[in-house]
């Protein structure tokens, strides 16, 4: 908690400051960033969450395009997160045993939800509308 009191006031004073415009237009695209990050994953998280209640065989390359679209739709911070949880996520079922065909179509579904693309290209037929 003092931290980020301490962080909080860090940042006004430099934002206040007449002589740093550079340093303070550099803090608020930090904190932007995170804030995005910070929703990207929450984006992520949701479409998790999603995928696990909807328990669709066959949608999950949709809720992967959709994560990642979600995320990275709030800015290069969402996108960044996005990525990384991405490859963590696959990395980590890569070893665990999953099929490689399987995780590389999971990253397509993810790379094509990260460029902007629709995610409903993956969207199987019969899914409820609820996602």
């Amino acid at each position: 908690m003092r931290l980020w009191v301490c962080i909080t006031l860090l940042s006004i004073v430099l934002c206040a400051s007449a002589d740093r415009p550079g340093v303070a237009q550099a803090m608020i695209r930090a904190g932007q960033f995170v804030r995005d990050a910070a929703g990207g994953a929450w984006d992520m998280f949701r479409a998790y969450q999603d995928m696990r209640e909807a328990n669709y065989i066959g949608a999950d390359k949709y809720f992967h395009a959709r994560g990642n679209y979600d995320a990275a739709r709030r800015g290069p911070g969402g996108a960044w997160a996005a990525k990384v949880i991405s490859n963590a996520r696959e990395s980590w079922q890569g070893m665990t045993g999953r099929g490689h065909e399987d995780t590389r179509a999971d990253q397509e579904a993810n790379a094509w939800g990260r460029s902007g693309r629709d995610p409903n290209h993956y969207r199987p037929a019969g899914l409820p509308g609820k996602y």
